[in-house]
């Protein structure tokens, strides 16, 4: 038989005790010592598990006070100022310009690495066309003095937007190492995916076996994007780059629904048309990294910001000879805590607001009386927009796991209500109830001539249950009566 357990709800407690009589005598399995130990051992884990409960709801709160707020939202504002006047539009940025000569000295660089021999009056011109040439691929249709143009409109300021295998995306990776294999180049154009075959009948793909043609064609659609990330070697002042990788999805929406056979709305042309008007006005992947730069600014700052405050409280509120190294970098380490994200939520939340702000102003004035939508994205910081986006679903995540949490402490605590009672209902019953006394009883039970006492000890441990003395057998006679259907009971 199963041993003395407790069971509780709804604060109803039930005792059951097994107690097992047979030819050899009887058997006691438990007690209540045993069924306090149980619930005690039980009452400590779930202690444990508050604590837990209550340290975690810790982690996942901030304690940013006013100043912490101040101090963010001025950084993003800053920032924010720092982006109208430095960042601006694309074509027309002081920032911009210097990410255009960066990436053009790491295209320089990378041609290098490859095996380009720099010689004195050599200009980025000779390095992107040597990598164009080391990383040959079949799908470089420009739209200059082919069909192309005619038949799809492709031009030198549009084909690394139409060219799905030009696109920095997974998407891109693969059609490029599909064209490779098939000698192919697919383009989007006017929301249509358009594909031609026999692309260049003086390409060949490199490789013994699959696997090497496979490498070679991932090394080649890498290759030949950094050849292009500042323009072709033909391209007259900035040239048109990479697309930016925000942008490009609108080609994959098209490509996806085309393979699934699902008919192209009229609004996923008019951003696809938007998304390309925008690129050809020079929002590539430069003036992405451009945009990126007030947006990693305002990052560093508050995290600056956060460690130094957190440096000063902790030296002014613990004593010099409780601090430690580890403590204090625990204390003031500016990642993995909630008041630090809230206080990346509150910068960048401000600097789209300001961002955002100046973005809508030109939209408005350059459209001379409507709305000019490619200005305004134009100017608007897509890096920042999604810095904030990641913020704000930090925040909403924290919340609803610190609501989680709230409810499962109460629903412990409750539980722990109830085992405390459950404890003081054993201790209680423990004093008013002996074991010992049981056994005695089942003792004399078992020897006939002692039937009298046994009697006693029945009504002695009757009273001790707090039975009615109405309902208490006392004698032989009690239970004849009992069981004949007499008065008692």
């Amino acid at each position: 038989m199963d041993n003395l357990s407790g069971k509780y709800k709804n604060n109803d407690l039930v005792i059951l005790s097994d107690f097992i009589l047979d030819e050899d005598g009887y058997e006691f399995d438990t007690g209540l010592k045993k069924a306090m130990e149980l619930a005690e051992y039980e009452l400590d884990d779930i202690t444990s598990k508050i604590s837990e409960n209550e340290k975690t709801i810790e982690m996942l709160t901030s304690d940013c006070d006013k100043t912490d707020y101040i101090l963010a939202a001025s950084s993003g504002a800053l920032c924010g100022i720092i982006d109208i006047f430095l960042v601006g539009k694309a074509g027309d940025s002081q920032i911009g310009n210097l990410s255009d000569k960066w990436f053009k000295n790491r295209t320089m660089d990378f041609a290098k690495l490859c095996g380009w021999k720099a010689k004195n009056g050599d200009s980025p011109a000779s390095a992107v066309n040597f990598l164009e040439k080391k990383f040959k691929i079949p799908y470089d249709q420009t739209g200059a003095g082919d069909a192309a143009s005619r038949v799809f409109d492709l031009n030198p300021s549009n084909h690394h937007f139409k060219s799905l295998a030009h696109n920095p995306s997974i998407l891109g990776l693969f059609f490029s190492i599909l064209d490779q294999f098939e000698n192919t180049s697919h383009f989007i154009s006017k929301g249509e995916l358009i594909s031609l075959q026999e692309a260049d009948n003086k390409f060949e793909l490199r490789g013994n076996n699959f696997t090497a043609k496979l490498f070679c064609g991932f090394v080649n659609w890498f290759g030949h994007l950094v050849s292009d990330i500042s323009g072709s070697s033909s391209s007259k002042g900035r040239g048109m780059g990479i697309p930016s990788p925000f942008w490009t999805w609108t080609n994959d929406i098209i490509v996806i629904k085309r393979k699934l056979n699902i008919h192209s709305l009229d609004f996923d042309k008019s951003v696809n048309e938007l998304a390309l008007q925008i690129y050809r006005q020079g929002y590539d992947i430069r003036f992405e990294a451009a945009c990126a730069i007030p947006v990693f600014v305002n990052e560093l700052i508050v995290r600056i910001i956060y460690s130094v405050r957190r440096l000063f409280r902790y030296f002014i509120k613990t004593q010099k000879h409780d601090r430690s190294f580890k403590q204090l970098w625990e204390y003031c380490k500016p990642y993995s805590n909630a008041s630090v994200k809230r206080m990346l939520t509150v910068a960048h939340g401000t600097y789209c607001l300001v961002d955002g702000g100046e973005a809508l102003a030109h939209g408005f004035i350059s459209g001379g009386g409507s709305f000019n939508v490619a200005d305004c994205l134009l100017r608007l910081n897509i890096v920042g927009l999604g810095r904030f986006s990641i913020s704000l679903y930090g925040e909403l995540d924290r919340g609803i796991k610190r609501k989680e949490l709230r409810k499962e402490e109460v629903f412990l605590r409750q539980e722990k209500l109830t085992l405390i009672d459950y404890v003081e209902g054993l201790k209680l019953l423990s004093e008013l109830y002996e074991d010992k006394d049981l056994i005695i009883f089942t003792d004399e039970l078992m020897e006939s001539e002692m039937y009298i006492k046994a009697f006693e000890k029945s009504a002695l441990l009757a009273e001790k249950r707090n039975v009615s003395d109405e309902k208490i057998l006392r004698n032989k006679a009690d239970i004849d009566s009992y069981f004949r259907g007499g008065k008692k009971w």
